[in-house]
């Protein structure tokens, strides 16, 4: 087990006596951070600038996949049925270079995923005619979506601990199973705020959850946090397939009893993992790696002969890890590219009705 492993695996179950007294004493001063920027913000020494129109902002809080990626597509999708023209604004984590930068304007994508980052280029690619700008100033990123696009609302991508920017719907991302790991703050656990942050939210989505009982550890921390605040579950669900190699779509039934080798670099494997489940695919292996990785052709050979051992028809993988070894030779064998979307379950009106609140200010 490596050691992101190990540390991963104690988010969840807990670790040893020794380290997890040191951990305890790290996120004790983590805690102290946060109390102290919450008493700026309280008090006025801080304060969120305003874009002057409504700031959506998709986030958690938690380290580690909730599906932000898929749930930012969905708020973008829900405000132009509502008649806004959007825009997306987010840090660009793991793109080389820095700045601000325009990824996508409304007539095609101007930068390429090394130098948006993955999560961008995929959103720019999904929303074609969606100005996406990153930047680790959201505001000014903001400014420039509003200046130079005329955007009617912003959605932040990750945006829940940023609050240099006054946000208008707070969206909270959480996964019905374990939402919160062993309920502890970075390092000594997944948490990047004590959960009483959730007061802040005014959409809580549970991921992984076909209804609302299936995600009653959410249900308990709002009522213990964040009374009245929307429960709303949701599903990753796959709608698109094509075949890396030949770059052509095919239809998901196609998969059915397919013998496939999966692998994928997300920020929670068990997601994707859980999506193929749900189809009629018989895996041979699911091979890991860690959240935004950029695949080598030696990443690729290990992939080839692990499929190869196993009996393999083929490989299948996320369309965000496609994004990230699209430029590396095309395998031997046939590789599957799954895009999913996040279908809401139950609370659909909630969210809707959270959104057609917005207006301009």
């Amino acid at each position: 087990m490596t050691a992101r492993q190990r540390l991963l695996d104690g988010w969840e179950r807990g670790f040893g006596t020794g380290t997890d007294t040191l951990l305890t004493a790290v996120a004790g001063s983590y805690r102290g951070l946060l109390g102290a920027r919450e008493w700026m913000y309280a008090r006025g020494f801080l304060a969120s600038r305003s874009l002057d129109i409504p700031v959506i902002s998709i986030g958690n809080l938690t380290v580690g996949g909730t599906g932000k990626t898929p749930a930012v597509e969905l708020a973008v999708r829900t405000l132009a049925d509502l008649g806004h023209r959007p825009g997306v604004v987010s840090r660009g984590y793991g793109r080389r270079g820095g700045g601000l930068q325009v990824v996508a304007d409304a007539a095609s994508i101007r930068l390429d995923a090394e130098e948006a980052g993955d999560e961008p280029f995929l959103l720019a690619r999904r929303l074609p005619r969606v100005p996406v700008v990153v930047g680790a100033n959201r505001y000014e990123a903001g400014r420039l979506a509003r200046a130079r696009f005329g955007v009617s609302a912003i959605v932040l991508d990750d945006g829940f601990q940023h609050r240099t920017v006054h946000k208008d719907l707070e969206i909270v991302m959480a996964r019905a199973a374990a939402p919160w790991g062993n309920g502890r703050l970075l390092p000594g656990g997944p948490l990047r705020e004590p959960l009483r942050g959730l007061r802040r939210a005014h959409l809580v989505v549970a991921t992984g959850a076909h209804q609302a009982a299936e995600a009653s550890d959410i249900a308990l921390a709002l009522a213990r946090h964040a009374p009245g605040v929307p429960l709303v579950t949701a599903m990753h669900v796959a709608t698109e397939c094509f075949e890396a190699g030949a770059m052509r779509f095919v239809p998901l039934s196609a998969l059915d009893g397919a013998r496939l080798l999966a692998f994928a670099g997300i920020a929670s494997p068990a997601g994707f993992r859980r999506t193929l489940g749900e189809s009629r695919v018989a895996l041979t292996g699911f091979q890991e790696f860690r959240d935004h990785h950029w695949y080598s052709r030696e990443d690729l050979a290990r992939l080839e002969s692990q499929a190869a051992s196993g009996g393999a028809d083929g490989l299948v993988t996320t369309e965000k890890d496609w994004v990230r070894l699209r430029r590396l030779p095309p395998l031997r064998r046939p590789l599957y590219v799954l895009s999913v979307r996040l279908q809401l379950t139950s609370g659909e009106a909630a969210w809707r009705d959270a959104f057609a609140r917005l207006r301009p200010r």
